[in-house]
């Protein structure tokens, strides 16, 4: 399994990343077990978590992903031999975080308390990787990098970015944290970031978690250049945009146990031109003789300004396919019959 520097620091991490948030939902913690043997064993030395987790959030399984890995952590005396990345919640309409019962935001307080909360199901004493899961300003939609632009009116108590910073360069004193990273950001978001840190206020950012697939390649626009120009790598999610690009979802199929059956709340991925889309890079991979989860994964992990790309399965058979994508490349011949599907059907799911 390859290595690669995480930002500037001097951290090493996989190029596929044990994504976990099905901990605790769709998978019990046996089953988290086995996947994080597995992972372990394969080479694989970073797992990705956040208190939000499990998914779909809600009161009940809030922060079991982390007690999961926590519990395994403990129980394999592997802390040593993986690096963790987890993550704040963002501003948010949810209330069921924070002991007051308060909405959630990125200020002090409640980093504060995420933080100690993250390191007692954890089981540790530091955060390799701490992220800010979505940004605490209003955005225009979820995503990084949105194709149509909808105005939102700041919040009347946003914080500002140099004291989120501050809050964060705390952490790092005290040791709870190694590195900062962000989650569903932008360019300009980014940007300020790193601004703020170079006049000496906070962290310097290492990394952003956006998402990224065949289907959702707007963060080549103007994130890239960004990621590649100021060493903050992409760790690529949503890679098989949650299982849409196998195909299993066309015509409106909702097979047992998959999670659009379950949670019917994949609407990023039904827009009037997925389909065609996912029938196009269908094709490729037939035409090429790959398996179109490995060919989603060697792409996304192929990106000069990807990190990591984070893996998210529900079973070991799931899990052993996709880490076996590790080492497979594109080819030009490939490349160019993947850009031509982009070109006909461009970011039908961002």
């Amino acid at each position: 399994m390859e290595l690669r520097q995480l930002g500037r620091t001097d951290l090493k991490v996989s190029s596929l990343c044990l994504g976990t948030m099905t901990f605790g939902e769709q998978n019990t913690q046996k089953e988290g077990y086995l996947q994080m043997d597995y992972a372990l064993d394969q080479g694989i030395n970073f797992f990705d978590t956040a208190e939000l987790y499990a998914i779909p959030p809600k009161p009940e399984t809030r922060g079991r992903t982390e007690e999961i890995i926590g519990n395994w952590m403990q129980a394999r005396k592997s802390r040593d031999d993986v690096i963790i990345a987890t993550k704040v919640t963002g501003r948010s309409g949810m209330n069921w975080f924070r002991e007051d019962g308060s909405l959630t935001q990125v200020n002090r307080a409640q980093i504060m308390e995420a933080i100690d909360g993250s390191l007692k199901r954890l089981k540790t004493d530091y955060i390799d990787l701490y992220q800010i899961h979505w940004p605490d300003r209003t955005v225009s939609q979820f995503g990084a990098n949105p194709v149509i632009f909808r105005h939102k009116e700041p919040a009347a108590e946003e914080n500002a970015i140099g004291e989120i910073l501050h809050v964060m360069q705390e952490l790092v004193d005290a040791g709870k944290i190694r590195h900062l990273g962000l989650s569903n950001e932008s360019t300009w978001g980014t940007m300020r970031f790193l601004q703020e840190s170079e006049k000496g206020n906070g962290p310097r950012v290492v990394s952003i978690q956006n998402a990224y697939s065949l289907l959702n390649r707007t963060y080549e626009v103007n994130m890239a250049e960004m990621s590649m120009r100021e060493d903050v790598g992409l760790l690529a999610y949503s890679a098989l945009a949650q299982g849409f690009l196998t195909g299993k979802y066309l015509d409106g199929a909702t097979p047992p146990g998959a999670r659009k059956t379950l949670f019917k709340r994949q609407e990023r991925y039904t827009t009037p031109g997925a389909d065609a889309a996912i029938r196009g890079y269908l094709k490729v991979a037939r035409d090429f003789n790959w398996d179109i989860s490995q060919l989603c994964i060697a792409f996304a992990t192929t990106r000069s300004f990807t990190t990591s790309t984070i893996l998210g399965a529900t079973n070991l058979d799931q899990l052993k396919a996709d880490i076996a994508a590790h080492d497979m490349g594109i080819d030009e011949e490939l490349e160019k019959a993947i850009d031509a599907v982009h070109f006909l059907h461009t970011n039908p799911c961002p």
